[in-house]
């Protein structure tokens, strides 16, 4: 794809509509500097590219995401190195969530600590039956993920899961609610990317400014957030996409797109 040719860490396969990215960093896809780097251009890329209306997030091998790669932690001695670091991670975890395409996680195994924030981040999580989610930062001296946990669990699973550092079957997940989906392995990327082949096929402006208010609104009072919503519907039904739409839907037809 053009502007990714180059890529290391990653891989990014385009078909009907929707983006593949694979995590593809062995032997545990574990995310260093090169992989923040990689991730932040390939989801900046893919916000811009039009052939693009939706993505599936995945891992290569047996694990999502094992977290960051310990031998890239910053130098605490070496002034200025730990707010450097920490703009890159939040980086990497703000390029999903920025991104104008929904992000659907498919947790193929073990998404623990910056691995398992990776995933909260997407739009829609699906996981596998056998995959689990842990966040192990209070086992090694560290803190981390509340705010992207508290996005997703329950207070007291929130609390639970972060103080314990348990791990959370793909079962559990979705049974908590925290995953849309639980399927085998075997099945769980063809199912990821026939749901975001399902999302490409809708209007991707309508898509988009969905994706927009749930960014923007998620903190507004209801209010504020309602009437932002308002503000898109009323700037949508002005586009040729929304007029294409309702006369299909009127001639009992499928509409057709073109992002305009």
């Amino acid at each position: 794809m053009p502007g990714l040719e180059d890529l290391s860490v990653l891989r990014v396969e385009v078909a009907e509509g929707v983006a593949t990215v694979t995590i593809d960093r062995p032997p545990v896809n574990a995310q260093n500097g090169v992989f923040r780097d990689e991730i932040t251009r390939v989801f900046d890329v893919l916000h811009e590219s039009e052939e693009v209306r939706a993505i599936v997030l995945t891992g290569a091998g047996k694990t999502f995401s094992a977290g960051a790669d310990l031998r890239d932690r910053p130098d605490a001695a070496k002034r200025g190195a730990f707010p450097r670091h920490s703009r890159g991670v939040r980086a990497g975890f703000d390029c999903v969530m920025e991104c104008g395409k929904p992000v659907i996680a498919a947790v193929n195994g073990a998404a623990i600590g910056a691995g398992c924030v990776l995933a909260l981040v997407c739009d829609i999580i699906l996981v596998a039956e056998d995959a689990f989610m842990s966040m192990t930062e209070v086992e090694v001296g560290l803190a981390g993920g509340v705010q992207h946990v508290l996005r997703h669990f329950g207070q007291s699973d929130a609390r639970m899961f972060l103080y314990t550092a348990r791990r959370l079957s793909g079962v559990e997940l979705h049974r908590m609610r925290v995953a849309s989906g639980c399927y085998p392995k075997a099945e769980l990327l063809a199912v990821a990317q026939a749901m975001a082949k399902d999302i490409a096929g809708k209007a991707p402006l309508a898509v988009a400014a969905m994706k927009r208010a749930f960014t923007l609104c998620e903190y507004m009072p209801l209010h504020e957030g309602y009437r932002f919503e308002q503000t898109q519907t009323a700037a949508l039904a002005k586009t040729e996409d929304t007029k294409e739409a309702l006369a299909a839907f009127a001639e009992k037809r499928k509409p057709v797109f073109r992002g305009r």
